[in-house]
């Protein structure tokens, strides 16, 4: 894999990621804070790693297939 295509997949993620652990933590931080760190990350990560790898990065990838494919019919 070449740097352009780590770095895009990196974005992908990112953009996938981000708004993710922030809604999770604004809709759920408050309720979790009396958890210990260890089981926050837990949760956290039990309930956004499926949500990216199923749902996030194919949505992701999806718009940029028909971005991409929009911009190349022009």
């Amino acid at each position: 894999m070449n740097t352009k295509m780590k770095l895009m997949a990196s974005l992908k993620i990112w953009v996938v990621i981000y708004p993710s652990i922030t809604l999770f933590l604004y809709l759920f931080g408050e309720a979790l804070a009396v958890l210990p760190l260890y089981q926050r990350t837990l949760l956290l990560t039990l309930s956004l790693v499926p949500w990216i790898v199923f749902i996030g990065l194919p949505f992701v990838n999806l718009m940029i297939g028909k971005f991409s494919s929009k911009h190349s019919s022009q």
